[in-house]
């Protein structure tokens, strides 16, 4: 029977549950994540950590640029 009849695999079952947008829900979750408590803090520090972070990037470019340059005139002068 099997070569005539070969055995199929029945398809997968499909449970497919639809997930709506509630508007309202999404507004009282955004609410209280800006009522946070700290936010502000977090908010601050993380704003502060970005200036640091940018300016240590502003040195070490100004610093690979003199070394480059300072590489270069050594080169010169000695060859």
């Amino acid at each position: 029977m099997s070569i005539l009849f070969p055995k199929v695999p029945k398809p997968r079952e499909w449970d497919y549950r639809p997930i709506y947008y509630d508007k309202e829900k999404e507004a009282r979750k955004d609410k209280l994540a800006r009522l946070h408590r700290g936010s502000f803090r977090e908010a601050h520090e993380a704003n502060t950590y970005k200036r640091k972070n940018s300016n240590q990037r502003k040195s070490k470019l100004g610093f690979w640029i003199a070394l480059l340059g300072l590489l270069i005139i050594v080169f010169y002068y000695f060859l």
